[in-house]
């Protein structure tokens, strides 16, 4: 019967669809519209619904996804196997800030219960947080976080938790490569995440080429002139640690210096208080990671609508990615705000374009094994996708790796698609939540920040039930619309943004490392 098996056909022009069915379709099968498979397809793969001869278009999103390879009967399996690759849009025949931007009518009325920082940003955690300035001191840094958990966060119940930063960098670079710039930064505004409110600490070692001082942007010439009692002086007394000081005699006594400093910063900490805060303070971040076919047509989607109520209310959104925004930047290029804007985007997909040349790769190398099983040929439909979770707001700026937001609204913030390394420089970016979309699954969670994960089908929804925050494969089932899946994840944002649910991940203590991205030489 043809109604016992769905197709899912994104736009009137496509010549594929994706099978909704759990366990696919066998050959044999009669398919709506009257197709008959030729072939079995497992779920979310691409069903050819007319011929296609060799060298035709594959045509899903309404846009070119690949050439067929050799002839496509009506029934097949469109698998990557028969499917060449598009080449990339150029960047210089692209248009800038054409799209006449959309009517959004303000939404008004909405807060989220944050903590206040005295710089007038507001966190979603109230954590302490201990950063390195090189990776030599990492063990010293677990075992204090260990301690300090065991013996002091039980005293100051109303500090989130304690987070190790550590990272791979900080000596044995190429400390003033033009590169260099981009682990620094990321450290430097790491430390000034809302998140934190401030009380940072750094454990340096004393000998690194990264000073300890640095991370807190006082550069070393300074570092080396400052006046005893001055203001520079005592925020480095309040926030460093360096464990070459002379004063220190032996491990204990590191740690006993390190101990009394955290408690300082903890008592403070332990003095704030959830207050109402304006969603204008609200930061998200939006990311995917093990996407398959579903992706681009349940979770990014209601993502993207979520985003522009947040924009809507004042708040501000980055999605990020840049090899999985690639091959859809001419979607996104007439969206800038300006024709600045655009140039920026253009910018950024350049460099990475020159990055992953100089490591003779290409945005192909993007798409992985987990993706093609879940019915994703190529970079091309991940990206297409992909870039529907920014919604349909204007790009109002253009972040490089590991800058901090400076405007609000949509913001595009440049990183690589690693889950961990994009997690990492959202978070520099000041990202205070993040969204996370997931087709195959993953554990993926950081301490530093709330996510919210986002199941692109119910059948890895319903199989991990306990790990993933919300279902967005309902939609494809038809049991909510994409409106009404974007409206539950914008109040989902606001509940866990307040503190009034705990995401999984959280619950369960699944966090991710930060990961440094660090495109400089190693000396």
């Amino acid at each position: 019967m043809s109604d016992s098996y769905v197709l899912i056909k994104i736009h009137e022009s496509d010549n594929v669809a994706i099978i909704l069915n759990q366990g696919g379709a066998p050959k044999g099968a009669e398919l709506p519209g009257g197709i008959t498979l030729i072939e079995d397809v497992p779920q979310g793969h691409k069903v050819a619904l007319v011929d296609i001869e060799t060298g035709g278009q594959v045509r899903r999103y309404n846009e070119v996804v690949g050439y067929a390879k050799h002839d496509i009967k009506q029934g097949s399996w469109v698998s990557e196997k028969v499917v060449d690759m598009p080449t990339p849009p150029k960047l210089d025949e692209l248009q800038l800030a054409t799209r006449e931007k959309p009517a959004f009518e303000p939404l008004e009325g909405y807060t989220f219960d944050g903590y206040r920082n005295p710089d007038g940003s507001a966190g979603t955690k109230n954590l302490l947080g201990i950063s390195t300035s090189v990776q030599c001191v990492a063990g010293i840094t677990d075992y204090v976080v260990k301690l300090i958990k065991k013996t002091l966060l039980p005293k100051y119940p109303n500090v989130d938790g304690v987070v190790a930063l550590n990272h791979t960098y900080g000596c044995g670079v190429a400390i003033t490569a033009p590169a260099a710039i981009v682990p620094i930064r990321t450290l430097q505004n790491i430390a000034k995440n809302p998140n934190f409110g401030g009380e940072i600490m750094v454990i340096g070692l004393g000998c690194e080429k990264l000073s300890p001082s640095r991370l807190l942007e006082i550069d070393d010439e300074q570092a080396v002139n400052i006046l005893p009692n001055s203001e520079a002086a005592k925020t480095l007394e309040d926030h460093v640690v360096s464990l070459q000081d002379e004063n220190h005699h032996g491990f204990q006594d590191m740690v006993d210096h390190i101990m009394e400093m955290a408690e300082a910063h903890l008592e403070r900490l332990n003095k704030r208080r959830r207050e109402p805060c304006p969603i204008s303070e609200l930061v998200v971040g939006m990311q995917c990671g093990g996407s398959d076919a579903f992706s681009g047509v349940t979770a990014n989607p209601a993502v993207g609508y979520a985003s522009d109520l947040i924009v809507r209310a004042g708040g501000s959104v980055m999605f990020s990615e840049v090899s999985e925004v690639r091959d859809g930047i001419h979607l996104l290029t007439p969206r800038a705000d300006t024709v600045e804007v655009g140039q920026a985007l253009l910018r950024e997909m350049q460099w990475f374009d020159d990055y992953l040349s100089q490591g003779k790769a290409d945005r192909s190398a993007n798409t992985t094994p987990g993706n093609k099983k879940g019915g994703l040929n190529n970079i091309v439909e991940k990206s297409l996708g992909s870039i529907t979770k920014s919604g349909n707001s204007p790009i109002v700026d253009v972040l490089s790796p590991g800058e901090r937001i400076r405007k609000r609204g949509l913001n595009f913030a440049a990183t690589p698609a690693s889950d961990f390394i994009c997690g990492t420089l959202q978070f520099a970016s000041g990202m205070n939540i993040q969204v996370f979309t997931t087709g195959r699954g993953t554990p993926y969670g950081l301490e530093v920040a709330p996510v919210i994960k986002v199941s692109t089908n119910s059948t890895l929804g319903k199989r991990w039930h306990d790990m993933i925050d919300m279902d967005a494969g309902r939609i494809a089932s038809k049991e909510i619309t994409l409106e009404e899946a974007g409206w539950e994840l914008f109040h989902l944002i606001l509940d866990v943004a307040s503190g009034r649910k705990q995401v999984a991940a959280d619950k369960l203590g699944l966090h991710n490392d930060l990961v440094l991205f660090n495109p400089a030489p190693v000396t």
